[in-house]
């Protein structure tokens, strides 16, 4: 039987990132174990996967000599289960993960890369965070970034050798769920709460943001281009996400603004995203910097028009004018024009949301991704039994 060890930094990766991936691993013979940090997102992860969990203390932060007490706890980890295949996700369980898994001699190791940190850092955090993902990549054995325009950056930045380089089906760590984003799968109760949660006016255009309150994801030019807009008195601006004060927070003024403008609501982290994006009229995402992002999927599914900025991950799913808007990053004039010709041009958008679902549903079904995770974990356990 062979043995897999999936690791992410933090288990909320686990929980959302990889749903479902570790019990069709283990579904189809395989002991499959779980590595992340502590948190509230355990039991869910084991009762659900069906899979053992270890804590590994990882911090998301540069934490020197816990980062080397956590690769000493890996190569443990390591020489005693042996595992035919150690993956990886998320950069600090990358980085820790791989080298551990090199010193342990584990032969398979994979790491799945979902967005590159010094895309958005400058200076000379930038070039650490740069070093640190070449050590990441140069320790595994593979690395699967989530999008063809991420695995172009990392060839231009010379960041990984290209052979080491391989896209899993037409991208995503790991495709959507289109049973959970559906329009008729939703229950009546969570429609009723999420409407209660926004309250909106009777003719009220819902704008939706997805995801955490931090500077990378665009947030503050969201709201400025949201006010700075025609639409304001007639529209509602509802972000979806915790804010994040540790990690790139957002400015005071505008943490006051989401707070305290009527036209704005922010609501904590919830598990039916799906019955909130029904309600809305629109998705906006404006990150920075992403790999390949699951809300333009799940919104695809949705059939819920988007607006997103033009870096890699988004790029990839959604064409201009084709499947969706794009504006240029950080570039607040285009995501208000953006905003208000998607309130105006509302067939328009609908039209490009049914092109986009047609796209996500014969390219990113979650099953279809797991068989090829799946068939790409066999390929390389019969490398490895040819080279012995």
């Amino acid at each position: 039987m062979p043995k897999l060890i999936r690791i992410t930094t933090v288990p909320l990766s686990l929980n959302l990132l990889l749903s479902g991936q570790m019990k069709y691993m283990k579904e189809k013979g395989w002991e499959v174990i779980a590595v992340s940090s502590d948190g509230k997102e355990i039991p869910q992860v084991e009762k659900r996967e069906g899979v053992k969990h270890i804590t590994i203390p990882f911090t998301r932060k540069i934490t020197p000599f816990q980062d080397l007490k956590c690769v000493w706890k890996l190569y443990q980890l390591f020489r005693n289960e042996k595992p035919d295949i150690v993956h990886t996700h998320t950069p600090k369980a990358g980085l820790l993960g791989m080298i551990a898994a090199n010193l342990a001699g584990v032969k398979i190791r994979i790491h799945t890369l979902a967005g590159i940190p010094a895309m958005a850092a400058e200076g000379q955090k930038k070039g650490l965070l740069e070093s640190a993902e070449k050590w990441t990549y140069s320790n595994a054995t593979e690395v699967w970034p989530n999008s063809h325009g991420l695995k172009n950056f990392v060839i231009e930045k010379e960041l990984s050798s290209e052979r080491k380089l391989k896209v899993i089906g037409s991208g995503s760590s790991n495709g959507v769920d289109l049973a959970k984003y559906n329009r008729s799968a939703l229950k009546e109760n969570h429609l009723v709460a999420a409407t209660m949660r926004i309250l909106p006016g009777e003719d009220d255009f819902l704008i939706l943001a997805v995801g955490r309150l931090v500077k990378d994801k665009g947030i503050e030019e969201l709201v400025r281009a949201f006010l700075a807009s025609k639409i304001v008195s007639s529209s509602k601006l509802v972000l979806l996400g915790s804010f994040e004060q540790d990690l790139n927070p957002l400015s005071p003024e505008i943490i006051q603004t989401i707070q305290d403008h009527p036209r704005i609501v922010q609501i904590d982290w919830t598990d039916h995203v799906a019955h909130y994006m029904a309600l809305a009229d629109v998705l906006v995402h404006a990150s920075h910097r992403e790999g390949f992002p699951n809300v333009l999927l799940e919104a695809g599914a949705m059939q819920l028009p988007v607006i997103c900025s033009d870096i890699i991950g988004n790029s990839d799913i959604i064409s201009q004018q084709k499947t969706g808007l794009i504006f240029p990053v950080k570039n607040e004039e285009v995501l208000r024009e953006a905003l208000e010709f998607a309130f105006v041009k509302r067939d328009k958008m609908q039209l490009l949301a049914a092109n986009l679902f047609k796209e996500i549903s014969e390219k990113y079904e979650r099953t279809k991704l797991h068989q090829e995770i799946f068939s790409n974990y066999q390929r390389l356990i019969e490398e490895v039994e040819k080279s012995e």
